[in-house]
């Protein structure tokens, strides 16, 4: 940002535009020069038709007072055609003899050549006036004194050949000398005060561009929507979130510029109206329905703007939140904070367990009514229920490798995998509805051999919830993406997530469902975590039955080791696993 010109003397050097605004191209510099280049032209225009009038007339019988007039006459016109807007500096440099110099030289040829007809001093106003706005002061100053020397030497030598008294004139003479230095003076002087207020403004320009970018950036990035809205009910702004939130159809996009477009934003247009009238902010959950949609309901927050703030205008601001979000998030806290307590409760919840169950048992052996043994039999259920959440909620404190990641341990990816994959599918009876797509080499990446069972069952039952039971509903691949790294995919057929729930899949304690415990994405992302690995999720199309269908993809990507030369598969002798059905 360019700094503000610093005040400076009356006579000081500085000049009211700088070399750094010219190379800029300073629009006012370029009108200021624009309209000197046109007075310049249009005076030696008038001069030109004026002396060739004369002549012809024979009112004038001096030839060089066309020839002068035509001569300058086409400097200027070449100077407008040509010329470049230069800086005059503070010197008399060539610029100020090509400019202020000719002219100059030539009004002073025409009050000398002239037979007491036509007084040309007034002219010599236009070459001070260059040099003021043009140039710095002491150069305004020098040419006013240059033009008043100039303007006495030739008052004296007219006077002198007449044989007349000089004194009137002389006195006439030094008294429009004064006035053309009041004339550079003050000229410069405004020409300073143009030049610092453009700077000023320019400065402030950029500094409210750049806050306007800024906020821009702020508002888009808000997780929560942002509406600005006027007393009609126009939508002058919107961020992302907001768009998200009210316009979920193309047509409800390019509708969002007025609320009275559709009736499921009245209440927020309602809650506009209200703001206006009573200059206050309201906060208000409202339930937002358009037709063919479920209702989404909406906690709004409006706060109005000052109108002299805004040049008299009247603007209101909604800070719009989705309830679902609010209400993901303080369950989200609720049950991290359960989670810390449940952690110590689970130490002691988990000996009386063991010991239930291994009551249960016993007991179970020694009944024979069938009605005895479907009440074991949900006990014991329940007890390993139980014993399943008391061991996620021990699992997620100690999530770690083993060996505290000091010696990594390498594994076969494929081999894992496949053996995994059967275990899990003859466990669960999923015959014919897995598919296992195994890469062709052999993938050895760093990371345990519980760890990954544990991960990867965790993401096989979360699978096997939504799933089809067509053959191929749910699909794990390996592939190796390069020297690196590999990644492992489990796949299933399903409908896509809520985007509350996406947002908070990997945190502790938050699950779409009552019955979960909400620690097992949780506990996969740290077991990656320890290990240089990652978890992902995404939405990705597969084949299925010969059509492609959307689905939940799971991705995790593997920190890549180098195999020995014994463990690379030969061309001949292929794995035995690249495409597998259980």
């Amino acid at each position: 940002m360019a700094e503000l010109p610093s005040r400076r003397p009356w006579f000081g050097p500085a000049a009211p535009w700088t070399a750094d605004m010219h190379t800029d191209g300073t629009r006012e510099f370029s009108r200021i020069w624009q309209g000197f280049m046109t007075a310049r032209f249009t005076l030696g225009l008038v001069l030109l038709a004026m002396q060739v009038t004369l002549f012809t007339s024979g009112t004038s019988y001096s030839k060089w007072l066309v020839i002068i007039s035509l001569a300058y006459f086409g400097s200027t016109l070449a100077t407008g055609l040509f010329g470049k807007p230069l800086f005059l500096g503070d010197n008399f440099s060539r610029h100020w003899l090509r400019l202020v110099g000719l002219d100059v030289l030539a009004f002073t040829s025409l009050q000398v050549l002239q037979s007491n007809q036509v007084n040309y001093t007034p002219l010599l106003a236009l070459p001070i006036l260059l040099a003021s706005v043009l140039g710095s002061l002491r150069l305004a100053l020098g040419t006013a004194a240059g033009v008043t020397v100039l303007l006495l030497g030739s008052t004296w030598w007219t006077q002198a050949a007449g044989n007349t008294d000089t004194t009137l004139s002389l006195l006439q003479a030094a008294l429009t000398g004064v006035g053309y230095f009041a004339i550079a003076w003050l000229a410069n002087q405004l020409a300073s005060r143009l030049a610092s207020e453009g700077l000023r403004a320019r400065s402030s320009q950029a500094a409210a561009t750049l806050q306007r970018q800024v906020n821009a950036l702020v508002i888009g990035s808000l997780p929560d929507g942002v509406l600005i809205v006027d007393r009609l009910g126009t939508v002058r702004a919107a961020n992302p979130a907001a768009l998200k939130l009210l316009a979920s159809t193309p047509e409800q996009r390019q509708h969002l510029t007025d609320l009275h477009l559709e009736p499921g934003w009245l209440p927020l247009l309602q809650m506009t109206y209200t703001s206006f009238e009573h200059g206050l902010g309201q906060e208000q959950d409202v339930t937002i329905s358009h037709e063919g949609q479920g209702p989404l309901r909406v906690h709004v927050s409006t706060r109005p703007t000052n109108p002299q703030d805004l040049g008299g205008e009247s603007l209101c601001v909604l800070f719009l939140q989705d309830q679902r979000e609010l209400e993901a998030r303080m369950r989200t806290e609720k049950l991290a904070s359960m989670g810390r307590m449940s952690t110590a409760v689970a130490h002691e919840i988990r000996n009386p367990l063991a010991a239930i169950s291994q009551a249960n048992a016993l007991l179970d052996e020694d009944l024979t009514d069938p009605r005895h043994k479907k009440l074991t039999q949900m006990v014991g259920q329940n007890a390993q229920r139980l014993g399943k959440i008391v061991d996620d909620i021990l699992d997620a404190s100690r999530a770690q490798p083993q060996d505290g990641g000091l010696h990594p341990l390498q594994i076969t990816l494929n081999e894992h995998v496949h053996r995994i994959c059967r275990d899990w599918s003859t466990q669960n009876q999923c015959l014919l509805r897995l598919e296992c797509h195994l890469s062709g080499q052999a993938i050895q990446v760093q990371f345990e051999g519980d760890h990954l069972r544990r991960i990867l069952v965790n993401l096989l039952d979360n699978a096997r919830r939504f799933a089809s039971e067509r053959p191929g509903g749910i699909q794990v691949q390996t592939q190796g993406l390069h020297a690196q790294q590999a990644t492992l995919r489990v796949w299933s057929e399903g409908p896509p997530m809520d985007q509350t729930v996406e947002r908070h899949l990997f945190e502790p304690f938050f699950s779409s469902e009552s019955r979960s415990s909400g620690l097992g994405l949780y506990i996969c992302r740290q077991l990656c975590e320890g290990h240089g690995a990652s978890i992902s999720y995404q939405r990705s199309q597969r084949e299925v039955a010969g059509s492609h269908v959307e689905g939940n993809d799971f991705s995790v990507s593997f920190v890549r080791t180098v195999p020995s030369a014994a463990e690379e598969p030969k061309d001949s002798n292929p794995p035995p696993w690249p495409i597998t059905t259980f």
